[in-house]
């Protein structure tokens, strides 16, 4: 039976049970589970390679140890070890020891997860097929990864979970601009399911992993961090999915909460790849642990300003943010002369509304930014749907292709040779600063419609207003005629 044959069967199989609730219940199930035997399967690998390593799992709860045995518990005696004896030990591993990093991972992952079967008998089911899979088979692992994927994918349907969610093409692409080598300090402040973690680690490994020395010197270089448990939870099954040996850089926090002032020299990073949530509001007393011109509840301005300190000079940044953040004044724009200070604003793809429905149909701009100097000039390009599609949806979304046309016109390793086309325009900092730091620019290319002359068009509105009052008029003519018979 095929992986996808496999994973869809386990889903019709925990639609039958009452204790799922709908798509996000249904995920976070799924990832428990998942991450059990993804850490199994990887465990016994380590356990042959790596001569006296230990599993941080203690053996009655290890996958091999009681979810392998196909004609092994079920029913109310398999929920009860479950409930009763595997989660509370899970929850509760200790975080010392020389697996201490991998065990606070597993405590991680299980401190907010929840078992929501009620059948023991429909969980036997579910636990056997998902035995089925070997992720020490490379092929099989890479296929599962990118049903893995769609996984994902599915959350954009479960209520407000979209939000841990950017489309592939998107994170591929700024991935692929901003470049990263081994070794390179990588963060994402608010990394979701880790999806610019594993385009990250794809980019690298075909470009510049050679040996075991670069795939170690990777993996110890990554730093990511996300607030809600439950992309909590996919993010970490998502790192060991692909490959990643010790996750434990995937702290499970509010970047927010920590001051602004107590991020020191030892906290700078190389890059900065993310997508910060935005149209939200952090809860009171986050904003209090930044300066006083940068203090709001706007999540995503809070981001941009924590990342402009992070960032080591000569760092680089690819950041996701909202229309409202070109436009809006006060804090923002504060936080925009200060970007524009402190770095290097080069480059603002502009994204069409529909890149990240259903989720949010507002606009959106990926932003391409360096400390260490000013910036002099920024360089707008607008993203178009491709012709003969109205707009991107969950049946057509946005693909890596599409990004084709901004990467051709790029420019070299330093964005040399740049022209300005129909979709792409120069703007200098000087005209950016005597618009009161409003990066909201349209594109001076764009031809507007043709509405035809406001005379004639409130000419023809006056005719279709008095033709209406008319026919009103007789209808209610005729009913009081009606009316009287």
């Amino acid at each position: 039976m095929s992986v996808r044959t496999t994973v869809k069967s386990i889903q019709d199989l925990m639609r039958q049970d009452s204790g799922v609730d709908g798509d996000a219940q249904r995920i976070s199930q799924l990832c428990w589970m998942f991450f059990l035997k993804i850490i199994d399967d990887q465990d016994q690998e380590l356990e042959l390679i790596q001569p006296g390593y230990e599993s941080p799992i203690p053996d009655e709860f290890q996958w091999r140890n009681w979810a392998a045995d196909r004609e092994g518990d079920t029913g109310d005696t398999l929920l009860a070890f479950i409930n009763s004896e595997m989660f509370p030990a899970l929850k509760a591993l200790p975080n010392a020891g020389s697996q201490g990093s991998r065990a606070r991972v597993v405590r991680s992952v299980f401190e907010d997860a929840y078992n929501y079967m009620k059948s023991g008998h429909l969980l036997r089911q579910v636990v056997n097929k998902i035995d089925e899979v070997d992720f020490n088979d490379l092929s099989e692992r890479q296929h599962f990864g990118d049903i893995y994927e769609q996984i994902l994918n599915d959350l954009q349907s479960a209520g407000n979970a979209g939000e841990y969610y950017t489309p592939r093409a998107v994170t591929a692409f700024m991935v692929d601009r901003i470049d990263p080598h081994p070794g390179e300090v990588l963060f994402d402040p608010a990394c979701g399911t880790g999806g610019f973690l594993t385009c990250a680690l794809r980019h690298m490994r075909d470009r510049y992993v050679k040996r075991a020395e670069d795939e170690q010197t990777m993996q110890a270089a990554l730093r990511a961090v996300e607030k809600k448990p439950l992309p909590h939870m996919l993010a970490v099954t998502n790192m060991l999915l692909h490959g990643v040996e010790d996750p434990s850089f995937l702290r499970h926090d509010n970047t927010l909460a920590r001051p602004y002032i107590s991020w020191g020299q030892s906290d700078r990073v190389d890059i900065v790849l993310t997508n910060p949530p935005f149209g939200g509001r952090e809860e009171d007393g986050i904003e209090s642990n930044f300066p006083a011109h940068f203090r709001t509840r706007e999540t995503a301005d809070l981001f941009l300003a924590l990342i402009i300190r992070l960032l080591k000079t000569d760092g680089r940044a690819a950041v996701v943010l909202p229309d409202g953040s070109l436009f809006g004044e006060g804090v923002k724009t504060r936080l925009k002369e200060h970007l524009m200070e402190e770095c290097n604003l080069h480059t603002i793809v502009r994204l069409p509304n529909s890149v990240f429905k259903p989720y949010a149909s507002i606009g959106t701009n990926l932003l391409f930014f360096e400390k260490g100097a000013p910036t002099r000039d920024i360089w707008f390009y607008e993203h178009q749907v491709p012709v003969g599609q109205k707009a991107y949806s969950m049946t057509r979304p946005i693909r890596i292709e599409h990004f084709q046309p901004c990467i051709d016109w790029w420019g070299g390793k330093n964005r040399e040779g740049r022209e300005e086309t129909p979709q792409a325009w120069r703007v200098t900092a000087e005209a950016v600063k005597a618009r009161g730091y409003n990066l909201d620019i349209k594109n001076p290319h764009a031809v507007a419609d043709d509405h035809g002359d406001p005379a004639e068009l409130l000419e023809t509105l006056n005719a279709a207003e008095g033709e209406t009052a008319r026919l009103r008029d007789q209808l209610k003519a005729i009913l009081a005629e009606a009316l009287a018979r």
